[in-house]
């Protein structure tokens, strides 16, 4: 029963990296990490192969899933803390084993999250290149699968992305903040432009792949939604972390909802929905009716939305890695940090490169269903977390309570499982080879070598 071993709350934090981030920040990164590649490269992919224009409903239900499991953040987030994420608070409430799972399925969804995002990135930094009459030969825009040698942009934004974060938290977070005021005001140049050219035809029949294709929608497209728990990793760089990450958490998702389900109802308005299995399906359906100019600044809040996706999701992988190693689990060596910027090195480089390998060789659906299945067993494992938090330390200070529980984290919980459901079976093959290998790796080095198990 060692396996079973809890971490004491008071040991989750961790203050070798330092506190530079308030409030506002971390909404920011919340915001960064959720609208990117779900908005402008996903909603397109949802529509014409599973929802129709009946992904403004997918992205309702996504929405609702999320908000029973962000509540359920908030509160372990204000009460546990630490920068490991759904990791941590695992690791204090179902066990050393539990935590593994959870950490290694964390692995799982923000790597393969950066690299499908870079995926993304290359398309519309491809269709930005022809624009200006500029081009890069089709072989190293192309995976190996996709007949060509590699996807040369989505390697080179993570390598350049690795600079940056290396540069430390605060650097990233202003560099964060300006990107996120691009990208939003893309995506309100694109609502307002392209609502005048909605056509109601475009909308029937609402429902083309049926209820089932609404909910396989909702599964695909909850890759849009994982940003929110990127805020959680910023925990030990939090000024104020018990104020300000339910803030972070709930704030940066309620905006994006209202977001997500504006911009897949005026896209599926102003476009047949078969038309938009594309790269770019929000750039493409503005230059379909003529409006160059804002095609043009949709495509560059596109990059730099992506662009953001990347740097947060980047920045937390680090920083799972980093409290997954602080704890022995994985080599002490990630957990190294620079003694000026304050960022782990080892972790950072280490990340960059599988990830480029990954975005460079790999094309950007079959990452994306992984990066699904990931975040949702994290969500889950999260929503079991608050219910047993409850019942082993009921006396512990909790800044934020998720309300009406247990109802709201075993709905979230149930939700996650729902919609892991509808993902396809080779999905659940991959995830299952990914969890037997972690598996392993526990049992042969982490079980042993554990902080917790001297």
């Amino acid at each position: 029963m060692n396996t079973l071993r809890v971490k004491a709350v008071e040991h989750t934090t961790d203050s070798s990296l330092g506190r530079t981030l308030g409030r506002w920040d971390l909404v920011g990164l919340g915001i960064g990490a959720i609208i990117g590649a779900g908005v402008f490269v996903l909603t397109g992919i949802a529509a014409a192969t599973q929802a129709g224009p009946a992904l403004v409903l997918s992205f309702v239900v996504a929405g609702i899933a999320c908000a029973f499991s962000a509540f359920a953040y908030a509160e372990l987030a204000a009460a546990v803390g630490g920068s490991g994420s759904a990791y941590g608070y695992a690791y204090a409430t179902l066990g050393e084993a539990f935590a593994w799972v959870i950490g290694w399925a964390l692995i799982l969804e923000y790597g393969m999250a950066i690299a499908a995002v870079a995926g993304g990135w290359s398309g519309y930094v491809q269709n930005a290149l022809a624009a200006a009459g500029l081009g890069i030969p089709e072989a190293l825009l192309k995976t190996p699968f996709d007949g060509g040698i590699m996807n040369l942009p989505a390697v080179a934004i993570i390598v350049a992305l690795g600079v940056l974060i290396a540069s430390g938290a605060r650097s990233s977070s202003n560099v964060n903040g300006a990107i996120v005021l691009i990208k939003t005001a893309a995506i309100v140049t694109f609502i307002v432009v392209a609502a005048a050219d909605i056509d109601p035809a475009n909308w029937q029949p609402f429902m083309p792949f049926g209820w089932s294709g609404v909910m396989q929608g909702a599964a695909f497209i909850f890759f849009a939604y994982i940003g929110f728990d990127a805020v959680s990793t910023a925990a030990d760089e939090a000024r104020d972390p018990a104020r300000d990450l339910p803030f972070g958490i709930l704030g940066s998702l309620a905006v994006c909802t209202v977001i997500y389900i504006l911009v897949a109802g005026v896209l599926t308005g102003v476009a047949p929905y078969a038309s938009l299995n594309v790269p770019s399906p929000v750039a493409k359906a503005l230059l379909d009716h003529g409006h160059r100019v804002a095609a043009g600044l949709v495509a560059a809040g596109a990059i730099a939305g992506l662009t953001s996706v990347m740097l947060v999701m980047y920045f937390g992988q680090t920083r799972i890695l980093h409290a997954m190693s602080r704890d022995r689990l994985l080599p002490p060596i990630l957990a190294q940090v620079h003694p000026t910027t304050r960022a782990p090195l080892t972790a950072i480089t280490l990340v960059g490169v599988i990830t480029a390998i990954i975005a460079g060789f790999v094309p950007m659906k079959e990452i994306a269903e992984l990066v699904n299945i990931g975040t949702l067993s994290a969500f889950a494992a999260v929503c079991l977390g608050v219910i047993a938090l409850r019942r082993l330390r009921p006396d512990l200070p909790r800044p934020f309570r998720t309300p009406a529980s247990p109802l709201i984290p075993a709905l979230g919980f149930l939700s996650c499982v729902y919609l892991m459901a509808n993902l396809p079976a080779v999905t659940w093959y991959r995830f299952g080879l990914w969890m037997v290998a972690g598996i392993a790796i526990y049992f042969l080095y982490g079980y042993r070598r554990s902080e917790f198990a001297r």
